[in-house]
């Protein structure tokens, strides 16, 4: 089965991918948070080309993601990426953010499929990469899915990634797997799954439901949790050990590229970690207010020494 990492923006992005590899070793495949295709014989801009060709990412399977209407702009920047070193082109249809949804973009495509069925015939055909897609079930409800789902059919993508939600959804309620498991059954491309797996159990009962499933895609189940591929494949859960080397990692991974800002964007990586923890409160509190990096360091130092990880009960 093929376990790849999905793309979330400010979270999963390069310095998220070298930390995990480094301290949990390689997953399948790596989907940057979505780039904006740059102008016509413009370059990307530097906030996104920050993003590609990092170093220790040639080792890497990394698929960037697309998030843009305009075909032209679209084909251009796969043939930036082409040159780059890159296989593979995703498209975002997913993005539920207002800002993104309401200029067309991101789940804001499925309010018109014929635009979207013109994007998709247009740039198949066109890209310098094989074009795959991610994308939810529908904009206001799932009964949209069913013409959603014939619209991707009449289109040569390279595969498509089902987060079977809606837009109006944004990440609550359960996912709708039954979507999923249309999209296996009709699809003429390779069908993937994104959505809530965030422990072995929920891989298991997805599979137990839907054996063709051939990919998986993981999110916030991995952001919070980096031993959660390796507990799929049968091995253990993180040690305090590893969980401390993997935060370092990723710390001075920001430190280097965005200096003291690094600690606002760990508190984000917290928002999901505390729950490894078996008093996820009581870690919250001690990073929430943090600015500076001494502080910041020295309370991270005491959370390791002092909070116990669920995933040692667990294993006991």
């Amino acid at each position: 089965m093929i376990l790849s990492l999905a793309p979330m923006e400010g979270v999963t992005g390069y310095a998220f991918r070298k930390a995990h590899a480094e301290c949990f070793g390689e997953l399948d495949r790596y989907y940057t948070p979505f780039l904006v295709p740059p102008r016509l014989d413009f370059p990307f801009a530097n906030r996104y080309a920050k993003e590609l060709c990092q170093e220790g990412d040639e080792a890497l399977d990394v698929v960037p993601q697309l998030l843009t209407k305009n075909a032209d702009e679209f084909v251009w920047a796969t043939q930036l990426l082409s040159e780059m070193g890159y296989a593979e082109v995703n498209l975002n249809v997913g993005c539920p953010s207002g800002t993104v949804a309401n200029k067309g973009r991101g789940a804001g495509f499925l309010r018109d499929l014929a635009a979207l069925e013109a994007f998709l015939q247009d740039v198949c055909v066109r890209s310098a990469l094989p074009v795959s897609v991610k994308t939810r079930i529908g904009f206001a409800n799932d009964n949209e899915f069913e013409e959603i789902l014939e619209t991707y059919c009449r289109c040569p993508i390279a595969e498509l990634i089902v987060h079977p939600r809606v837009r109006a959804d944004f990440y609550d309620g359960a996912p709708r797997r039954k979507a999923y498991g249309e999209a296996l059954a009709k699809a003429p491309f390779p069908v993937a799954y994104n959505g809530d797996i965030f422990s072995v159990a929920d891989i298991e009962s997805l599979v137990a439901a839907y054996p063709e499933t051939r990919h998986v895609m993981l999110g916030r189940g991995v952001v919070g949790n980096p031993a959660l591929p390796r507990m799929i494949k049968g091995g253990p859960a993180a040690t305090a050990d590893e969980l401390e080397r993997f935060h370092d990692v990723l710390f001075h991974t920001y430190e280097e590229r965005i200096g003291g800002n690094a600690v606002f964007r760990m508190k984000e990586w917290w928002s999901y970690a505390k729950e490894l923890f078996v008093s996820p409160i009581s870690v919250q509190r001690a990073v929430r207010k943090l600015k500076r990096v001494d502080e910041y360091e020295a309370a991270v130092s005491k959370i390791f020494r002092t909070e116990e990880l669920v995933v040692d009960r667990i294993g006991q």
